[in-house]
């Protein structure tokens, strides 16, 4: 009797014990985590793993460098957001740390109004942030969050920490680093037709007042000396090693060989040609002066290198086509391409790890190389791409009545490599004289003419000059009253990957990259665009019976005008000819609108279909596999 009770308690026992096992070991584990920080990266591109080129760029410390990390955490009206956030960048420091060897040595500090740490933060460029109570701002006290990367005498500031930028984190404390570890800035040149370098004059894009400087001028002159070069500029200085052109409207002969001797003496070109600048646009309403605006292109350079660049052609894609708002409401744009997937280059170190580019109304390349260069493709379009007049583009036309797709790749942006030669044979423009006779006299070209370079060489040409403009690159807000930049797209990081690897420094390329990554819906744009293209035709048909049959009403009713003066009666035969094209405008009309439903019931039941499979797809097969899993147990069981 007394085994019986004995027993009949023994699982309870036991089951108490194992529970209270458990508890001690969840204690452990607890307390020894908190000793140990352990981070796991389940990202597939690990983004919150220190890539190999910050790794690299830490490789090359040989003086120890001090991170001072300034936040106020202590303090209660610090927001939550920014708390969590400080914590994940506290997280990446250590990794640092880690990774360079103990060469990284980070010192955190939290300012308090009127202490030591507050005056650190101020000496070091660290910004305190006022927050709002309210509707009342607090300007005494102040939140730090923030760092600054300290090398001898060497001090960068990151004065705020965004962390809308989160996606930047990793790039913005790296190229801290690099620069404080570095003491040799390189010379870049930048040639423009449009107010890069800011203005003084209104900015029609932002409701008057002064115009700053491009963001992508202002990130180069953090990392390079940069220079203005103006369009009329007959030698390019020796102290360049790069020149950006943006777009370069109306060059001279001059010009173009300055260029050209550039290019021949070992300067490395990036081109950045258009032919139709959005932002040259925007900053000239009158009809007049659009009207006047020419695309930008390279002339006998180009053609001297095998290729061409018509500045008067756009090129639209249906693929990688961008929604915009017009009217109120958004439609397809395929002059506007947001390129991603197989039209950007994967294998090239500048566009590896980028995933999206967007270029407004964007120009193609054509052409073969000339003898002695190499072309690497950068971006480039879809087969379902055409080009388009620019003038159609520019006011506003209805594409889709004239788009027939070419069935062939444009190229949008490349890089040349080689042995240039000289557009300029004969010597400099000018340099031949007439004499009394109406003949040339033969002068000895200048000893400092170059017909070939002595080493291989670099330019790199792209088809769009407003993938650079703030409008099309980056986010700009408003933060506690200071003003933050969040890229948008890859078009930052893909041009300044482009300086980067041409002035020799590619460690930063992976880093900034990899902050950009989205996953475009390639699939289903292609699906969607060849559902178009099996009405596209008959809309168009249709399109054109409608026209045909006004245009003959019109022509009808001129025809009897002309027989009077203010009233005027038609003929019988007209009047039945006339009503017969009115009833075939109805039907046309009626029969494009019911093929432009079934356009749209196509497309939103590709969409529909997508979403159950995405939605239901993978519970249904997760559902089958355990059926499957269940009857094969049971088979076994009933086999034994």
């Amino acid at each position: 009797m007394t085994n019986t009770n004995q027993n009949k308690w023994a699982p309870y026992l036991y089951s108490g014990v194992g529970v209270a096992a458990m508890f001690l070991i969840l204690l452990a584990l607890n307390a020894i985590s908190g000793v140990v920080k352990v981070r796991m990266d389940l990202t597939e591109e690990k983004l919150f793993t220190l890539s190999q080129g910050t790794r690299d760029i830490l490789a090359k410390i040989d003086t120890p460098v001090r991170i001072h990390f300034y936040c106020t955490q202590s303090d209660t009206r610090m927001p939550m957001f920014l708390k969590n956030y400080a914590k994940r960048v506290e997280d990446l420091l250590r990794e640092y740390r880690q990774a360079s060897g103990g060469k990284i040595i980070i010192q955190k500090f939290d300012p308090q109004p009127d202490t030591e740490a507050e005056d650190s933060a101020r000496l070091d460029g660290v910004e305190g942030r006022s927050l709002s109570s309210g509707g009342f701002v607090d300007l005494e006290n102040k939140i730090y969050l923030g760092l600054a990367v300290i090398c001898l005498d060497q001090k960068e500031a990151i004065p705020f920490l965004d962390p809308s930028r989160e996606n930047l984190l990793e790039y913005d404390i790296t190229r801290a680093i690099s620069r404080v570890i570095s003491d040799q800035r390189h010379e870049i040149g930048v040639m423009s037709g449009l107010p890069v370098f800011g203005s003084p004059m209104g900015n029609p894009m932002m409701g008057g007042g002064s115009m700053p400087p491009w963001f992508f001028i202002r990130e180069l002159q953090r990392d390079y000396k940069v220079r203005e070069v103006p369009l009329t500029a007959e030698k390019i200085d020796e102290d360049i090693e790069l020149l950006v052109l943006i777009h370069p409207t109306n060059l001279s002969e001059k010009t173009l060989y300055a260029l050209d001797q550039f290019v021949l003496r070992g300067g490395r070109l990036v081109a950045f040609l258009d032919p139709l600048s959005v932002a040259d646009n925007a900053s000239n309403r009158n009809l007049q002066m659009m009207l006047q605006r020419q695309g930008s292109t390279l002339g006998k350079l180009l053609k001297n290198w095998g290729l061409e660049f018509d500045p008067n052609k756009v090129l639209a894609d249906r693929v990688y086509l961008s929604q915009i708002s017009r009217g109120g409401r958004p439609v397809d744009e395929p002059t506007w391409l947001t390129l991603s997937g197989e039209a950007i280059n994967a294998d090239d170190i500048v566009t590896a790890d980028i995933d999206r580019i967007l270029m407004p109304a964007a120009g193609v390349f054509t052409g073969t190389p000339a003898e002695g260069l190499t072309q690497t493709v950068l971006l480039k379009s879809s087969t379902r791409s055409d080009l388009m007049d620019r003038a159609m583009v520019q006011f506003g036309a209805n594409l889709t009545q004239d788009f027939n797709p070419s069935g062939k790749e444009y190229t949008l942006a490349l890089r040349l490599t080689g042995k240039f030669k000289t557009a300029f044979p004969d010597g400099p423009p000018g340099s031949d004289e007439e004499n009394g006779d109406g003949d040339k006299d033969e002068k000895e070209t200048p000893s400092s003419h170059l017909k070939e370079a002595a080493k291989e060489g670099v330019v790199v040409l792209v088809g769009d000059s407003d993938m650079v403009f703030d409008q099309f690159c980056v986010r700009i807000q408003n933060f506690f009253g200071q003003q933050l930049v969040a890229p948008l797209f890859g078009n930052l990081a893909f041009a300044q990957n482009l300086i980067e690897q041409l002035m020799g420094d590619s460690s930063l390329i992976h880093v900034r990259s990899r902050a950009v990554k989205s996953r475009p819906f390639t699939v289903v744009r292609n699906m969607q665009a060849a559902a178009e293209e099996k009405y596209l035709s008959r809309i168009q048909e249709l399109q054109k019976a409608v026209r045909d049959a006004e245009a003959r009403i019109s022509e009808l009713t001129r025809q009897a005008g002309q027989k009077g003066d203010q009233r005027f009666i038609l003929p019988p035969e007209a009047e039945q000819e006339i009503e017969a094209l009115r009833a075939k405008v109805a039907r046309t009309n009626k029969e494009l609108r019911q093929v432009r439903r079934d356009l749209r019931k196509d497309v939103d039941s590709l969409e529909t279909r997508l979403k159950w499979i995405n939605i239901a797809g993978m519970p249904f097969l997760v559902t089958l596999f355990g059926l499957g899993v269940a009857v094969v147990k049971r088979k076994k069981t009933a086999a034994k």
